[in-house]
């Protein structure tokens, strides 16, 4: 009777584990945000123009993948969406100019977030980036 019940919990806790659904597509939520860009000149020292950065790429990592899962390109102002996600955390990020060192010449600006319920609408601080 004692092995029944261990096979039984053995069972229950599987079929339970695979009701878990991780990050990423198929869910009610969405995140949005934008993207603001400093333009500067060719040697990177004088600011040129600043502004909320048309046709740049915005990627999206579903909670601890290593490589990127899906990527949009932001609309004429500057923003981006990316929905039907479910709970969980997610990281975004686009690349900009490396100002500092110069190499590598581009780097991840990177924004994490948590979606924490179905059909939430989670607006993400802008994501800065020099170009």
């Amino acid at each position: 009777m004692k092995n029944q019940s261990l096979g039984f919990a053995v069972v229950l806790l599987f079929l339970f584990s695979g009701c878990l659904k991780e990050p990423g597509i198929g869910g009610t939520s969405t995140i949005t945000g934008k993207v603001y860009a400093y333009d500067y000149d060719s040697e990177m020292n004088n600011l040129r123009a600043q502004y909320y950065a048309p046709d740049e790429d915005v990627y999206i990592i579903y909670g601890k993948d290593s490589v990127f899962s899906d990527r949009t390109q932001t609309s004429f102002d500057g923003s981006y969406r990316f929905e039907y996600l479910r709970p969980g955390t997610y990281t975004l990020f686009a690349y900009s100019k490396n100002i500092v060192t110069k190499l590598p010449p581009l780097m991840p600006i990177k924004k994490t977030v948590e979606i924490l319920s179905n059909n939430q609408v989670l607006t993400v601080d802008d994501i800065e980036i020099n170009k």
